[in-house]
């Protein structure tokens, strides 16, 4: 049986193209987007990452001001930049990169983003406003999987989907956006039972567990 891969390379040339005429349109207005990125690390791997995050910004025509508090930061270091940000007029989002300095817990943090900013879905509030179906930013990942269903047109309304993983990060917010698309939705991960019985029988799964492997052609049932 072939598969149909669900490319997500034309509805991200739509998003950057819409995301920049209306960085024009606020920027010809007189408020100019910007978005911080506050990083306390020194992981190279992280460093690529926020670099590809202004880079893209750039592109789009939003200011984008890395604030390195260095790997020594402290948890209080973190939550005031953090703070300080949420309530800075000219910023519009806000970014906290991770990793962070051993003994910091992110969620702690990131508690003090503002959820109005909180444009990567950190701030554990986030995630409860999702939950409640409040207005809320979820992570880019989670966003991601129900955008390109969308795009390409898979019904979601009253079929049964398996979210395969519980993060804060992809699968819990995944779950929550896919039931305000009227989704029947069953949180899995790596310790549930017959996993295989369970996505069997899901006209839809998504694969969110992070681990490579768990899910494979018998966990997914003929024809879906």
């Amino acid at each position: 049986m072939s598969a149909t891969v669900l490319s997500g390379k034309e509805l991200a040339a739509a998003i950057r193209a819409e995301t920049t005429a209306k960085a024009a349109e606020l920027t010809a207005a007189g408020t100019p987007p910007k978005l911080a990125v506050v990083v306390a690390t020194a992981d190279e791997s992280s460093a690529w990452y926020v670099r590809s995050i202004a880079k893209a910004a750039a592109k789009a025509g939003i200011t984008c001001d890395i604030v390195d508090l260095g790997p020594d930061a402290s948890d209080t270091d973190i939550r005031h930049q953090l703070a300080s940000l949420s309530v800075d007029e000219s910023v519009h989002g806000v970014i906290l990169q991770t990793p962070l300095p051993d003994g910091v817990n992110a969620q702690d943090v990131a508690l003090a983003i503002a959820f109005e900013k909180d444009i990567d879905g950190a701030n554990p509030l986030s995630l409860g406003r999702l939950a409640a179906g409040l207005p809320a930013f979820a992570p880019a990942t989670a966003e991601a999987v129900v955008r390109i269903l969308d795009h390409h047109q898979v019904e979601l309304t009253g079929r049964h989907v398996a979210v395969v993983g519980r993060s804060t990060v992809v699968g819990k917010p995944a779950a929550h956006l896919l039931l305000d698309k009227n989704a029947t939705v069953t949180v899995c991960h790596s310790r549930t039972k017959d996993l295989a019985a369970v996505t069997s029988a899901a006209d839809v799964v998504v694969a969110a567990v992070g681990r490579a492997g768990l899910v494979t052609g018998e966990h997914v049932a003929p024809g879906r």
